[in-house]
């Protein structure tokens, strides 16, 4: 299996993630844990089938989970700043596992739609806490790197979640629905029992208000957040428009499942070297690179039509993708008044969510009516559109991370009470 390939001896490995305190750590086991049973949603389109739901019924409980992961993280958020970190994460990952029973004994389409919501709300809920208490746990310099491995451990999870998906949904789909719920209940254990308690405290004279209006009140962050949006939606096109490409070629099933292998060896492989590798850069440039990346890589699916040609925009998409990890998690809780970092957090989250929600809709229609080469053609010259546009705002965000950071080094530190 693909992890068993990296360790956590190796000293790259160590290098790269050394210094990073205790909640780190424990957040990269249970984040692990958690996605190593994200084994249902990859199969649903199968176990709904499997249930005898028509064709034509099944793009509504599709759609619910995406409303479902464009709600979450809001909530998320929100309830992480107002009522704690931890608590919203295990509020989170209870209500995913209990999500999994609703989902999986639903007995018609609109009762499978609700708990399809209600498992993408819940299990994208706990992101943005997550990423808050980061924030509040993990010193400035060493951000980017807390980030870099928390994204480490959902590429290591999913890569074997993957592999062990395919083993369990032929051995029956109430296995893909056990086994998530498990992890989720364990991830919740191992928050109980080592993730600090408690409701954040941010420093005294702080104004950032209780809902997301200190968001939409920064215009820094409003530019900044579509540019990240289009970003994500082209990275999405990968699990979108790909299979789509790779069918209209005439190539099987199996080769689609070849380049997703390709891309997870790839990132779990490189995702510690590249954030040791690039460490010394400003990790806006390091964005803008890997954004171009990504792009290209992707855009360049539309000239590919063979296997192995195919797999070299995967390689190029995928050292993208390695290089980026972390780094808008990072920019965006650099920006994070103390008080709003979960709200921040969320915030990011949403655009994750619409992002992906805009490749699952919109981008299969437009692939669909307007053709393939609209698409592709979308995905360089957008990507690199928004490359550029998150360039021109690296000297403002460089400003206001050294403001907040000179702030937050006058008062006492912040901690979970």
């Amino acid at each position: 299996m693909v992890p068993a390939q990296v360790s956590l001896d190796d000293p790259v490995v160590l290098t790269t993630f050394s210094g990073l305190p205790r909640t780190a750590w424990v957040l990269f086991a249970g984040t692990v844990v958690n996605r190593l049973g994200y084994v249902v949603t990859p199969f649903l389109v199968f176990f709904l089938g499997a249930r005898g739901i028509d064709t034509a019924q099944i793009p509504y409980v599709l759609t619910a989970l995406g409303v479902g992961n464009l709600v979450g993280p809001a909530l998320g958020g929100l309830l992480a700043d107002r009522l704690g970190r931890r608590g919203t994460i295990l509020g989170g990952l209870v209500g995913t596992a209990a999500a999994q029973g609703c989902l999986f004994a639903a007995p018609n389409v609109a009762l499978l739609a609700l708990a399809a919501a209600l498992l993408s709300l819940a299990g994208s809920m706990v992101g943005p806490a997550a990423g808050a208490l980061l924030a509040d746990s993990v010193p400035v310099a060493r951000r980017r790197a807390a980030f870099a491995l928390s994204h480490w451990a959902v590429n290591i999870g999913t890569a074997v979640a993957g592999l062990l998906g395919g083993y369990l949904a032929a051995h029956g789909y109430w296995l893909l629905f056990a086994v998530d719920a498990a992890s989720s209940l364990a991830f919740a254990g191992i928050a109980v029992a080592l993730l600090p308690a408690g409701r954040f405290v941010a420093p005294t004279g702080t104004t950032s208000g209780r809902g997301y209006g200190v968001v939409l009140r920064d215009p820094l962050l409003r530019t900044l957040l579509p540019l990240f949006g289009v970003g994500l939606l082209i990275y999405s096109l990968t699990e979108v428009c790909l299979p789509l490409a790779i069918r209209d070629d005439g190539l099987s099933t199996g080769t689609y499942g070849a380049m997703a292998a390709l891309n997870a060896v790839l990132v779990v492989l490189l995702q510690p070297v590249a954030a040791r590798v690039f460490a010394r850069f400003h990790q806006v440039r390091v964005y803008v690179a890997a954004s171009v990346l990504v792009a290209v890589g992707v855009g360049g699916t539309g000239l590919v039509h063979h296997p192995w040609s195919y797999a070299v925009t995967v390689v190029v998409w995928s050292l993208g993708e390695a290089m980026a990890s972390g780094i808008a998690d990072s920019i965006v809780a650099g920006l994070a008044p103390a008080d709003a970092r979960g709200r921040y957090q969320g915030s990011f989250g949403w655009v994750w969510g619409l992002g992906r929600f805009g490749a699952l809709s919109a981008a299969t229609a437009v692939y669909a009516v307007a053709g393939p080469a609209v698409v592709w053609w979308f995905a360089l010259c957008g990507g690199l559109v928004t490359a550029v546009g998150v360039l021109a705002l690296g000297p403002a965000i460089a400003r206001r991370t050294a403001e907040l950071d000179r702030a937050a080094a006058a008062v006492p530190a912040p901690v979970p009470a």
